[in-house]
């Protein structure tokens, strides 16, 4: 067993916490959720696993531990990962992309069909006992855009593919990789936003929160959406200017909305998306599948062995785009 200490940032009553029973048959571990917690062990820890905790943890972490090599995200997001030293460090930084991917691509799925076929019109006549046939819409042949095309984006594609419908993809950058992926119809470079957008019936937003995809989605990008487009976000909640979704779901510019994250979580009481007919919430939860954490492990231990053993570790962020 390697003699140097595992730093493992997360609360004693998190529910992941017993998952750390394998990691500690491999590695010492010491476990935290305040910087006195990692005092002593600090300075000789190569490794930092930032399990659940905050930006503000582990930068005080990172400053007091000289000699780590390596830190990991077990979310896929980096807020609570990237600071200005580490950004400026030859430290390598990971994060759980594709972990969670499968997920995220059936609720996308789920929520394309719950528009398409109007569950919320059947549940609400349901209990009402209303008897009304209704019309509803195939989604083999409709359009669906997918902003951000990662590992999300993939699994969204390939769920869409399997419904025959149309798959664009957006990226910030076109390569001839994106041009041969046969998942996708057409790749529009991130200068061609609007033209995409213009043409989804489905709009998945899938891109990762930084400076540069803060408001990605705002006024013009809903003034060129067709009026029976429908967002679906499950991604980061900011990507997305929520004033102008609010705009656009009240003005009725866009059909609706399936969100899974949004700018303050929990969602406050009182928020116009409880009360709107044409929104679909879900509380951050559309990949929390039963083995989600241990998933989530399992990535992590499959990654320790690979830096134990000198090899190259998977999902290396450029910390300066962040992600």
């Amino acid at each position: 067993m390697n003699d140097s200490p595992l730093l493992v940032l997360t609360a004693p009553s998190d529910k992941g916490i017993s998952l750390l029973a394998e990691l500690r048959q491999v590695r010492t571990i010491v476990v935290g959720d305040s910087a006195p917690d990692f005092v002593r062990s600090g300075g000789n820890a190569e490794i930092i696993l930032n399990w659940s905790g905050s930006l503000a943890l582990l930068r005080e972490v990172f400053l007091m531990s000289r000699q780590v090599r390596w830190i990991h995200s077990r979310s896929a997001g980096l807020e609570r990962s990237l600071f200005p030293e580490l950004i400026e460090s030859d430290v390598i930084l990971t994060n759980g992309s594709g972990v969670f991917s499968a997920s995220l691509g059936e609720f996308a799925l789920a929520a394309i069909l719950y528009f398409a076929k109007d569950f919320r019109r059947m549940i609400r006549n349901q209990i009402a006992g209303v008897w009304e046939p209704f019309d509803v819409t195939m989604v083999s042949g409709q359009t669906v855009g997918i902003v951000g095309y990662g590992s999300i984006g993939r699994a969204v594609a390939a769920r869409a593919r399997a419904l025959e419908m149309t798959v664009l993809g957006l990226r910030r950058r076109i390569s001839q990789e994106s041009d041969k992926d046969s998942l996708i119809d057409q790749v529009y470079g991130s200068e061609q936003r609007l033209e995409m957008l213009s043409r989804c019936d489905y709009i998945v937003v899938t891109v990762p929160l930084t400076e540069r995809t803060r408001g990605l989605i705002a006024d013009a990008e809903f003034a060129a959406m067709k009026k029976n487009a429908v967002v679906i976000n499950v991604g980061r909640g900011p990507t997305i200017d929520e004033e102008a979704m609010i705009k656009a779901l009240a003005q009725s510019r866009i059909r609706g909305a399936a969100l899974d994250v949004f700018d303050q979580e929990p969602l406050p009481q009182g928020h116009p998306f409880y009360s709107f007919e044409n929104v679909l919430l879900s509380p951050h939860c559309a990949d929390h599948t039963p083995d989600w954490l241990e998933n989530a492990m399992r990535f992590f231990l499959a990654q320790l062995e690979r830096f134990t053993r000198g090899q190259t570790l998977l999902n290396i962020v450029d910390k300066s785009l962040g992600y």
